[in-house]
């Protein structure tokens, strides 16, 4: 990626976030208006931070480390802000993880997981065409065989990216046609298969078991597959999406996350209420709807957006 298209992509992910970093902004400016750090301040702060959707795990956290090192001195907006962007990047650190190959797999297969309406299939798009220009041989599956819309819809990235695409007709068995991707993948010699799966609502149990039965169905192939299990998580849900990694992760091994629609939302503090709450590598965030919208992310970039500060990058 050149340098331009990376300071393209910072200069989305600072507009994306701007709704959250307004009002993370402006209430910290409102609290710490000439005031000592003390633990009136501090329980308003907290408030500020779950509000903002950061979560009460990672909101206690940040509070403990301010308390730490600020308690009973004058700060002003701009310090508070900048404390807590270097905490909120280090919680980050551990789980900004781009997407990872293993050459040694023949295809790589990447199950691609997660509710309706999350971008989903887009994402898998987008991957494919990364993929793509990494030259690696990229094939998808049509998983999604409850919605003739979603088929097709990934037959279009397929045409777009110039992708194999495996599809069966609306209503097929998902399981039998995972199994029929990899054999297929396998004789193309391709590097990676990336599976569609239905937009399961997660509360309900029935569809999730046809998810379980995918997975099981794939390891009749090979007890490693699938490889990966990525969710896709709208940003937009808030606090909701923490329901869905619970309950997705109950059901199938879910080894890594993407998180959508970051442009759409006030809610962008979630993503580090995920990562305190459960580690799982976050290999990507899209902020818009063009194919490098979606990018793996850097810590100290996102924390500087979310608290509304100068890249550090480019101090």
């Amino acid at each position: 990626m050149s340098d331009a298209n990376s300071a393209g992509w910072l200069q989305r992910l600072r507009a994306g976030l701007s709704r959250s970093s307004t009002s993370l902004k402006s209430n910290i400016a409102t609290i710490f208006t000439k005031r000592k750090l003390d633990f009136a301040s501090l329980e308003e702060l907290e408030e500020v931070l779950v509000a903002a959707d950061l979560g009460v795990e990672a909101a206690t956290s940040l509070i403990a480390g301010l308390s730490q090192s600020k308690f009973g001195k004058e700060v002003t907006p701009q310090e508070v802000r900048a404390e807590l962007a270097t905490q909120i990047a280090a919680i980050l650190a551990p789980v900004a993880q781009p997407l990872m190959i293993d050459p040694a797999h023949r295809p790589e297969v990447i199950l691609v997981c997660g509710v309706n309406g999350t971008g989903k299939t887009t994402t898998i798009g987008k991957l494919a065409q990364q993929l793509k220009d990494d030259g690696r041989e990229v094939m998808l599956a049509a998983g999604d065989t409850f919605r003739a819309a979603a088929i097709e819809q990934l037959q279009i990235w397929g045409r777009r990216t110039d992708c194999p695409v495996i599809a069966k007709a609306p209503g097929a068995d998902s399981a039998g046609l995972a199994f029929d991707a990899v054999q297929q993948a396998r004789s193309l010699n391709a590097d990676v298969l990336l599976i569609d799966t239905a937009g399961r609502l997660h509360n309900k149990a029935g569809l999730m078991e046809e998810l379980a039965k995918v997975v099981r169905v794939l390891r009749k192939l090979d007890p490693a597959m699938p490889h990966q299990v990525l969710l896709v998580l709208d940003a937009t849900t808030g606090q909701n999406a923490r329901a869905q990694v619970e309950i997705f992760s109950s059901i199938v091994p879910l080894t890594g996350m993407a998180i959508t629609k970051l442009d759409g939302t006030a809610r962008g503090g979630v993503v580090v209420a995920l990562a305190k709450q459960f580690g799982l590598p976050v290999h990507a965030l899209g902020v818009g709807e063009g194919v490098y919208d979606l990018r793996a992310f850097e810590p100290a970039a996102f924390a500087d957006a979310l608290l509304d500060l100068e890249d550090r990058a480019q101090r």
